[in-house]
């Protein structure tokens, strides 16, 4: 009588539970992901400087209820979020073109903006920083800071 061999696990954790090789697979774990590639940085004092100019033009525009949430570690898509109200559409529209202005001047290149033609929000990419000027209503029913701010945090 000749006995067969139990053949031996690929995996050790795989040989403790039943079941086909997908099964199996799944039971010993995911495969360790590859770091992602992340954007370069500007220098801390490059956001803080540029920070500054953002929040000084919407204070001199009369913006309403200025917030600024630092994102580091939270989005890939910027650093931080400056969020701040207008009262009415063509004031939001001279708070974004007068911060395009001085951030060119602050050597800042490639400044997007988006929703300018008179809309509740109005989104201004400057790179590292993304600010976003609603109207009070349109702030209230999107609620970013909520979204973005330490509550959130701390619910998790």
């Amino acid at each position: 009588m000749a006995r067969k061999r139990a053949a031996k696990p690929a995996l050790p954790e795989a040989g403790k539970s039943p079941g086909g090789p997908r099964k199996k697979t799944i039971v010993a774990g995911p495969k360790p992901a590859a770091p992602r590639a992340r954007k370069v940085k500007t220098a801390p004092s490059q956001l803080d400087r540029l920070q500054a100019v953002i929040v000084a033009s919407l204070e001199d525009d009369k913006a309403e209820n200025v917030v600024t949430l630092d994102l580091e570690g939270k989005a890939m898509f910027c650093d931080r979020m400056v969020i701040a109200s207008g009262l009415a559409d063509r004031q939001i529209t001279a708070m974004a073109q007068h911060l395009q202005e001085k951030l060119r001047e602050a050597g800042l290149k490639r400044v997007q903006i988006e929703g300018a033609g008179g809309s509740d929000w109005v989104l201004i990419d400057a790179g590292d920083i993304i600010i976003h000027l609603f109207k009070p209503e349109a702030r209230a029913m999107y609620a970013l800071e909520k979204m973005w701010g330490e509550e959130l945090d701390e619910a998790v």
